[in-house]
């Protein structure tokens, strides 16, 4: 249902803004006549109930969208289980509670689209969400993020709260993580094949069958301050461009982009992850809202600023 809420003069705390979604948020925030709030990990520890509490009595915001947490790919959740569902559990339970407490008008929780089962018919509707087992390298941080979402309903059917959730498919643009031991598919694709120009092969873990959505970030700020104006109900909403491509097609496209000529190689002993993740965006579509950037010209932006702020200070 639509909700309404004005922006206009609110202190919006955009939590976790120095990471890939919060900073695009702050980016697309500027064009509205809002005050910006942030607190950096050094300021504010968000796994630390009290001063989270402290936090929301001392800057007052009127409401928050929460993209804080820990992140990362395959080997990334595969090695750190207990960092992804701890860490990502503590965050939401301490934000979220924190802003009923404080009075905060409105929420937005992010998810991820592996809250879904790994067996999920495809595209995934929101009503596939704990219909199924997980896929089992990435559970922990699903878990995680399953809880988040529930206590935003719990928290709107016990305290009328406004506290709404969406999640995103797999995210890219400026400002991702590009450390080949945590990064995403995309920026790891990117360095493998910056760092293979001249050569004659690009390694890529797995088979390059698995099938994935990707929504350039930006976007998605776009998606989520949409949702901040106009949507208010318990039920997590997609958001995607439900369009998909195999990895291997992915790989293709960031070789044509960064301009690597030579042969991709694939290493199947590695894991594929879930064989396909496709969200079903009809929801979001509904309410007015649609993706507008290509894979190809995402990956170009993304490049260009990977150029700009990684490659070159490695010489």
């Amino acid at each position: 249902m639509p909700s309404g809420y004005d922006l206009r003069g609110k202190r919006v705390w955009v939590s976790g803004h120095r990471g890939l979604v919060g900073s695009a948020v702050v980016r697309r925030l500027a064009s509205e006549d809002c005050e910006i709030l942030t607190a950096a990990r050094q300021e504010l520890d968000q796994r630390n109930q009290a001063d989270v509490q402290d936090w929301f009595a001392q800057n007052k915001p009127d409401a928050v969208i929460l993209a804080a947490g820990t992140v990362g790919g395959i080997h990334a959740n595969s090695t750190r289980p207990a960092e992804f569902i701890h860490d990502n559990l503590v965050i939401a339970a301490n934000v979220i509670d924190a802003a009923y407490a404080a009075g905060v008008e409105k929420l937005l929780y992010l998810g991820s689209a592996c809250i879904y089962p790994r067996e999920a018919p495809q595209p995934m509707k929101e009503d596939a969400l704990l219909s199924g087992p997980l896929e089992p390298t990435n559970q922990w941080y699903a878990i995680a993020k399953i809880a988040g979402i529930k206590m935003c309903q719990a928290y709107r059917l016990q305290y009328g709260c406004d506290f709404i959730s969406a999640q995103p498919n797999n995210l890219y643009g400026p400002g991702d993580n590009f450390d080949l031991m945590s990064s995403h598919v995309i920026p790891a694709l990117i360095v493998k094949a910056h760092n293979a120009k001249g050569g004659k092969r690009l390694e890529i873990w797995g088979t390059g069958k698995p099938k994935r959505e990707f929504l350039y970030v930006d976007d998605l700020a776009d998606a989520l301050v949409f949702l901040m104006k106009h949507y208010s109900d318990e039920t997590q909403i997609n958001i995607g461009t439900g369009e998909e491509v195999t990895i291997r097609e992915l790989a293709e496209t960031v070789s044509r982009v960064v301009g690597f000529t030579g042969g991709l190689e694939f290493d199947a002993s590695k894991p594929d992850g879930a064989p396909r993740k496709l969200l079903d965006v009809s929801l979001m579509k509904s309410l007015g809202w649609s993706a507008r950037t290509k894979l190809e010209d995402g990956l170009k932006a993304t490049y260009d600023w990977y150029l700009t702020s990684h490659a070159g200070k490695r010489g």
